[in-house]
């Protein structure tokens, strides 16, 4: 045959490569497969025996590439055209493309063919193991009890599956890593010159570079300066939320025209608070975190963590635990633990709306809509439900438990239960929003102040008359007076709605950041009325705090962030509680309490000192030049 003087002839001297074995094997194949084209080949042919051909064949080393005459040679011969070696241009090769190898080039069987059994197959024993465990489910056998025949479909089945991912995940993989070239590599040749180079490896294109994403980034970035592209929805688009939040500042930059330079953007795990915390995040925002402590409260010490921007008043919180630490510890008793939400339904008449009314405050009623509302959680459980009727519109106050969370999703999502129960037999009932604000939430409303809502908590502690003197530098009758004439007569004056203390908000503000709750219900929160009297015959002061609104919870928002669960689990009271739910909430609430009760305290004493302004002078107060800051930024 024609191959085999031309691969004895040019495997003299060759150091064989993968590209010879490739290319040899191909030519090997293709070649004993077709007659000798030309009697000039076959005299060049050696007188040898068949077999004695084929065993130095065998033998014989992968030759180099064969030259272009008989490249040339070979393509007339699959063209079906019998061109000899002669009638070829010596050192031209044809330069047309030929197609890119794949893996299956290599089958033994055609693809059409291969491609359909394994289809087969595999739908076959899909649906067959399907209905297999169909018949089990219904009889109650177990599914990991498998027969001779489910386990030879099992393994058909992972056997096509591999077929079918390497059939059709090589050659998605090939179209992104081949390149389309516009022509082949060319060899030149000078005549009919037996020694040939050794083929240079292929050069690859380059990896992608940072520049090459920076340029990515630069044209999304306009695009979304622009308006083509939105902003909100870059997380969902790129999979990466810290890229999406370097998009959006730089283009936040360009549309404003104003530095960000100050904002952090890396260290924050935007994972996190990706549909959880907050949308179209650009960074965030430095808070410090103080402690103050130990707070000793129930026979048990919390350093407590705040965070705040206002000097003096983690020292302040930290004097106020010294002093009841020194005098025995304070107590904190949870008097109320029900989150609550309030719809508000329309009748055609104030009647209609007193019948609802009726309905719902029935005793009779009460375990059949405590059902509906039950089935939103398994820790959400309907207490009571309060009415109040304001022409034909029905305010409906429901009042429920919601374990460790904060609860005002549980609580809704119980609420549109029976909201939906309700209309079987009203039907004529419009509901015209799920809150109401009867409810109240994040607005200081007298219904809370008198009902609670979320944890209601009062502590107490006695001050002895030396730690008074010593500690918070004033004495017990100034203090009583005080707090007579500030917190009680001062706040009524005022008008002020759950505002008899002195700074309540401060302390529950700073616990509610450093521990992810929402600052916002800070408002009814820090609800709280501070009463002072002197005991033991005048001797030692008597302290309280009465606070019926803290929403709390250690689940949920922003308590699964990374900074506030380490404040959780410095208090104890990270996470949900696994033998006794809701009791982390509860602490936590009684911990505010306990932390407002030390804050007041020791605000209390130096206003009674006349040291007020004194300590903000010295730890209120900034000292750098924030002129030459400002020109920096």
């Amino acid at each position: 045959m024609c191959c085999t003087t031309t691969i004895e002839n040019d495997s003299t001297n060759v150091q064989p490569t993968p590209a010879h074995f490739s290319l040899n094997a191909c030519i090997f194949y293709s070649c004993i497969k077709q007659p000798s084209p030309t009697s000039e080949t076959n005299a060049r042919r050696p007188s040898s025996p068949p077999n004695a051909k084929t065993m130095d064949l065998r033998r014989r080393l992968p030759p180099k590439p064969p030259s272009a005459t008989f490249l040339n040679h070979q393509k007339a011969v699959t063209d079906g055209e019998d061109r000899s070696p002669s009638s070829t241009k010596a050192g031209v090769i044809d330069r047309s493309p030929s197609p890119v190898p794949k893996a299956s080039d290599a089958l033994p069987l055609p693809l059409y063919l291969t491609n359909g059994i394994f289809f087969t197959l595999f739908f076959s024993v899909a649906y067959y193991l399907l209905h297999r465990w169909r018949d089990k489910i219904r009889s109650s056998t177990p599914l990991h009890v498998v027969t001779l025949s489910e386990l030879a479909a099992i393994v058909s089945l992972i056997a096509s599956f591999i077929y079918l991912l390497g059939f059709f995940g090589i050659d998605f993989v090939q179209s992104f890593i081949t390149t389309a070239r516009g022509e082949e590599d060319s060899f030149v040749l000078e005549g009919e010159v037996e020694h040939h180079s050794e083929p240079k490896p292929r050069i690859m294109d380059p990896l992608p570079s940072l520049a090459l994403a920076s340029e990515e980034d630069e044209e999304i970035v306009k695009s979304v300066v622009c308006g083509s592209v939105s902003s909100y929805s870059l997380e969902s688009q790129l999979g990466d939320c810290l890229r999406a939040a370097s998009i959006r500042r730089q283009a936040l930059e360009r549309t404003t025209g104003r530095s960000l330079l100050g904002l952090p953007l890396e260290g924050l795990d935007y994972d996190s608070i990706l549909g959880q915390c907050c949308e179209m995040p650009v960074g965030y925002v430095q808070i410090p975190v103080g402690i103050a402590g130990p707070l000793l409260l129930n026979g048990c010490e919390y350093m407590v963590p705040m965070a705040t921007t206002e000097g003096c008043l983690v020292a302040s919180t930290n004097r106020g635990c010294k002093a009841i630490f020194a005098s025995g510890g304070a107590t904190a008793i949870l008097l109320k633990d029900g989150m609550t939400r309030a719809p508000v339904v329309r009748f055609a008449t104030a009647e209609r709306a007193s019948q609802l009314k009726f309905f719902l405050e029935d005793a009779i009623n009460f375990d059949t809509l405590s059902v509906i509302f039950n089935k939103s959680s398994r820790f959400g459980r309907l207490q009571n439900i309060q009415c109040a009727i304001a022409g034909k519109n029905l305010y409906i106050r429901f009042t429920c438990s919601t374990g460790d969370a904060m609860g005002m999703n549980m609580v809704s999502k119980g609420v549109q239960n029976v909201l939906d129960f309700l209309q079987n037999d009203f039907p004529d009932m419009d509901v015209i929003g799920i809150s109401g604000n009867f409810c109240s939430d994040k607005k200081p409303a007298a219904v809370n102040w008198i009902e609670g809502r979320g944890k209601s908590v009062v502590c107490e502690a006695v001050i002895s008359e030396e730690i008074v003197k010593k500690v918070l530098k004033t004495t017990v009758h100034g203090l009583v007076e005080l707090n007579m004439l500030k917190n009680l007569t001062g706040s009524a004056i005022a008008g002020s709605l759950g505002g008899f203390n002195a700074h309540a908000a401060n302390i529950v503000s700073a616990v509610f950041i450093a521990t992810g709750q929402d600052p916002a219900q800070n408002i009814e929160s820090s609800h709280c009325i501070t009463m002072m009297e002197a005991v033991n015959n005048g001797k030692d002061l008597h302290i309280s705090v009465t606070m019926p609104s803290i929403e709390v919870g250690t689940v949920g928002g922003g308590t699964q962030l990374a900074s506030q669960s380490a404040c959780l689990n410095l208090l104890g009271v990270k996470g949900a509680s696994i033998g006794s739910p809701g009791s982390n909430a509860r602490l936590l609430a009684s911990v505010v309490a306990g932390s407002v009760l030390a804050g007041e305290l020791s605000l209390m004493s130096a206003i009674a000192a006349g040291q007020l302004v004194k300590s903000h002078m010295k730890y209120n107060r900034s000292n750098r030049d924030m002129a030459a800051i400002a020109s920096t930024v």
